[in-house]
């Protein structure tokens, strides 16, 4: 099971970076705050504070197609926002 899928870089995000030092990322679905933090201390190398997290629901989409109306749902995911020591950063692109 791959815990950490990808970082979550939006504007809120951002923010939440800039002002709180604070990181989003997208989880596993399955995974607790404890295997979290683990799997974060290890990729980074950085010391968490505290991990908050939560379920986002999907969205109902729909369009219109040659057959009439088609309505679908994009899927559910974990989201966990991490709050690091003073004075520690995560770099996200120095692992590509």
């Amino acid at each position: 099971m791959e815990i950490l899928q990808k970082p979550i870089l939006t504007e809120k995000a951002s923010v939440l970076t800039e002002k709180s030092n604070r990181f989003t990322f997208r989880v596993d679905t399955k995974a607790n705050k404890l295997q979290i933090k683990a799997a974060i201390e290890k990729m980074y190398g950085v010391s968490i504070l505290a991990i908050n997290t939560l379920v986002v629901g999907g969205k109902v989409k729909s369009r219109n197609t040659k057959g009439g109306l088609v309505t679908g749902r994009s899927p559910k995911y974990k989201k966990a926002v991490v709050t690091l020591k003073a004075g520690e950063t995560i770099d996200y692109y120095a692992n590509i």
